[in-house]
């Protein structure tokens, strides 16, 4: 039962949070460059809830607190505010595995099985039409779609680096950009030498130029890259401290190849090498088997599912499950728009908690929160930032997305996280921050142009048809 003087008690600490908003009565606040409110913030913290009324507020693109909405208010003053009515806040998605500028190939060769994909359509396409512009336009569509979809960190494998690093830097998201590498004639380059000898260059450019870009080396795959060659990455990521991102145990067909030229699995094949002791965001690992799940467990790698792509390719269905349990580092990617065919994470999340309950026949087998944690912490840990990004905690970077609850398929509301997974779609992220800067309000992109960004993909996507009919 209430007492009068607690009653009086409570009602001066209501009247005082309320005072405390305005300036006449506020002790001195602490000044921030941007406040972020939510009905429910779901910070992604280890052992965290979700909170309700909350806020985060970010100075020099940290974040500096997180906490209820009316403490952040009575302690903290902003050069600007978003609201949150309605509005989830959360960490932004990070994309583990795409190649950007393959959104201009969305849909010009679907329903092949990876290898035919692969050899038949996607290498003689890219031969004909990659150069530095197809690079930009592709690249900044696809950072316009990340930014719309609220992607905030990618890690990208494709051809130009430097053309795309110079996109990442104007449209504001974070990525890795890896530059690739492989053993055959490729868009600027006759083989392994030239290829290799320009993805050196660009990490070194890069190493540590920009702080929402880092370089990386992307040998592409132990099938198209060979032994020796595999051991001159690593040689280079030990002496630079570079990070290498390569596709690994994607399909049955490799494993074959693998098996049949080097009398060993893909995965004991580059850990021969010493892949396996060096940093590795490793793409797919869809065929892993037991022992290698351990291997991979005990690496300094992440494992990055696809599972869009590889059911689209029939690749197969990777084994999430036991490398969770087995403590691999694994993150989500939507791999490129050509084998997807968008960069949606939000499908991928679904995906990741499904598919795993109906291949196993365990509807527990990936839960909703374990879906969320690959896209977010567990997707920022896979490619080994999780120090910086991923989880919405005082001292890391201000990565951050707003979800608007307010639409026919999230009403009504029990449970934030199952919504989060099983019902949010991508047209319900409304904000996009990316180091406290503010890429997309109110769903409204204000780092790039959408009409001519999208207008220039049109343009040369009518070039690339015609050409394709001829």
């Amino acid at each position: 039962m209430f007492t009068l003087p607690s009653l009086v008690k409570s009602a001066l600490v209501g009247i005082g949070a309320i005072l405390a908003t305005f300036p006449l009565f506020a002790a001195e606040r602490t000044m921030a460059d941007l406040i972020v409110k939510a009905d429910y913030l779901v910070s992604m913290a280890p052992e965290s809830s979700v909170q309700e009324k909350a806020a985060v507020v970010v100075r020099d693109g940290v974040i500096i607190a997180v906490g209820p909405e009316a403490d952040i208010a009575a302690s903290y003053q902003a050069d600007k505010v978003i609201g949150g009515e309605g509005r989830v806040l959360m960490p932004g998605l990070i994309n583990g595995h795409t190649h950007t500028a393959m959104t201009m190939f969305r849909g010009v060769a679907d329903d092949y099985e990876l290898m035919t994909w692969l050899q038949k359509y996607i290498f003689p396409l890219e031969g004909q039409f990659v150069d530095p512009e197809m690079i930009e336009i592709g690249s900044s569509l696809a950072c316009l779609e990340m930014i719309e979809t609220g992607t905030t960190n990618f890690v990208d494998m494709y051809f130009y680096p430097e053309v795309i690093a110079a996109v990442v830097e104007r449209c504001g998201v974070r990525a890795t950009l890896s530059a690739p590498a492989i053993d055959f004639p490729s868009p600027g380059f006759k083989g392994w030498d030239d290829s290799f000898a320009a993805a050196k260059k660009f990490v070194a450019d890069w190493m540590g130029k920009h702080p929402r870009i880092r370089p990386a080396y992307a040998p592409h795959a132990p099938y198209t890259v060979s032994e020796e060659h595999l051991a001159e990455v690593v040689a280079e990521a030990k002496k630079t401290g570079g990070w290498i991102s390569m596709h690994l145990a994607e399909d049955k067909s490799e494993t074959e190849t693998i098996l049949e030229r080097y009398g060993k699995r893909p995965i004991p094949h580059v850990a021969d090498i010493g892949m396996l002791d060096v940093n590795m965001i490793a793409a797919h690992v869809v065929w892993p088997n037991e022992d290698e799940i351990k291997m991979l467990a005990e690496a300094p790698l992440g494992a990055i599912h696809n599972p869009t792509s590889n059911m689209k390719t029939a690749a197969g269905f990777a084994p999430i499950p036991q490398m969770l349990k087995a403590g691999v580092k694994v993150g989500l990617a939507t791999d490129g728009a050509a084998s997807n065919n968008n960069l949606d994470m939000w499908e991928e999340i679904r995906l990741a908690a499904l598919l795993h309950k109906g291949v196993s026949g365990d509807a527990t087998a990936v839960p909703a929160r374990a879906a969320l944690h690959m896209a977010t912490l567990g997707g920022a840990e896979a490619i080994g930032q999780n120090s910086l990004v991923g989880s919405l905690e005082v001292g890391k970077r201000a990565d951050m997305i707003q979800i608007s609850l307010e639409s026919t398929e999230t009403t009504p509301l029990y449970d934030v996280i199952s919504h989060l997974v099983y019902a949010v779609n991508s047209r319900d992220v409304v904000t996009t921050i990316v180091d406290g800067a503010v890429l997309m309000e109110d769903r409204q992109v204000k780092s790039l142009n959408a009409e001519e960004v999208r207008a220039a993909a049109v343009r040369k996507g009518a070039e690339i048809k015609k050409a394709i009919a001829k």
